[in-house]
């Protein structure tokens, strides 16, 4: 049967990786890079289709959003494909090749020059976006960060995941807006309330109180604010990886496992493999690959792009380290998240 673009998001395969020794747990790896333009797809379909449907989106009203990447993609799809103008509010981080899909599609490309006081590139896109609504009163802003339907657009997600895994007993994800892992934790603790859920950050990301640190390479992971759609309460386990590790582990995850992907997958990849030698070998492990390796390949698939950042392409850390509390960190670390929890008084419910 044919289907239309936006019937196309969300039908993504699921593939087992491979298993080295009889040792290990399986691991089970959810392509959403196989949407048409990756895995924040679903949660543009979601969204606009509920605007529209509760008519907070007007027929024909312009579509605002700040975005560096997968998003803004998902919403050229959608709202362009419905008729609707869209504009994206983005930063000099944006790659070539995410640009020119966008104007291929007809977006509205608003790039911003310089970093706010506080807040990162992601508070100068949000200060530039209030101008945008200012100028277009009736316009509809997705608002990524907050909006309940990003982590509902992932409850089929988990559903397809127990249709074909049948059991779920660990989900390792990546964390930006929290929508994905979120969305799809909540999901999952319908049917297996013991799931564990495991986050994976950037080093030098705010979202679980470090200091933000502007400057890191990685793309996807990571954020300078603390989006309201991080689901604290859910979280047991949280990983962060720096640049080099981020990108070496992406190099392997093409190398070894024939997947290109993003450093999003990339360090989801390294996660896993480390838990699947740490727990019982007949533990399911879920992990989100959200996006494509096509945008980073001026960056981390570029040889003379590392050697110009001092990024050794194969420095596969596979030891990462304990910590007992939420501190800043420059190499691959990990936290029992129980104590974090008590940060965030309010558990927010999907």
């Amino acid at each position: 049967m044919a289907l239309s673009m936006i019937e196309l998001i969300g039908k993504t395969p699921l593939v087992q990786l491979r298993r080295e020794t009889i040792e290990h747990a399986s691991v089970y790896a959810k392509l959403e890079m196989h949407n048409p333009f990756g895995m924040k797809d679903r949660v543009a379909k979601q969204v606009i289709l509920e605007a529209k449907r509760t008519g907070e989106l007007k027929e024909g009203a312009p579509i605002v959003e700040s975005s560096s990447g997968t998003l803004a993609m998902g919403i050229a799809l959608v709202g362009t494909y419905l008729g609707h103008d869209v504009h994206i509010v983005t930063d000099p981080r944006i790659d070539q090749l995410t640009y020119t899909k966008m104007k291929s599609l007809g977006v509205h490309v608003h790039i911003v020059d310089e970093m706010g006081p506080s807040g990162g590139w992601q508070q100068a896109r949000l200060d530039y976006l209030d101008g945008l609504l200012m100028r277009y009163p009736d316009a509809f802003w997705p608002k990524q960060y907050e909006n309940i339907e990003n982590p509902r657009s992932y409850h089929e997600l988990a559903d397809d995941l127990i249709a074909d895994m049948g059991h779920v007993d660990i989900l390792i994800a990546g964390v930006g807006s929290g929508g994905s892992l979120c969305g799809t934790a909540e999901r999952l603790k319908k049917h297996n309330p013991n799931v564990k859920i495991i986050a994976v950050d950037a080093a030098g990301s705010s979202i679980f109180h470090q200091n933000d640190r502007p400057g890191r390479l990685q793309g996807g992971l990571g954020n300078s604010l603390q989006p309201k759609n991080v689901n604290y309460s859910i979280i047991d386990e949280v990983h962060w990886l720096n640049d080099e590790e981020a990108f070496s582990w992406t190099l392997e995850l093409a190398r070894y496992e024939k997947i290109f992907a993003g450093n999003s997958s990339g360090s989801v990849y390294a996660v896993a493999k480390w838990i699947s030698r740490t727990v019982d070998p007949n533990t399911k492990i879920a992990c989100i690959f959200p996006d494509r390796g096509d945008r980073y390949y001026t960056t981390i698939y570029d040889e003379m792009y590392l050697k110009n950042k001092e990024i050794n392409p194969f420095a596969l850390n596979d030891s990462p380290r304990k910590i007992e509390h939420i501190q800043d960190t420059d190499q691959w670390s990990y936290i029992f998240f129980e104590n974090g929890k008590c940060l965030h008084e309010k558990a927010i419910v999907y």
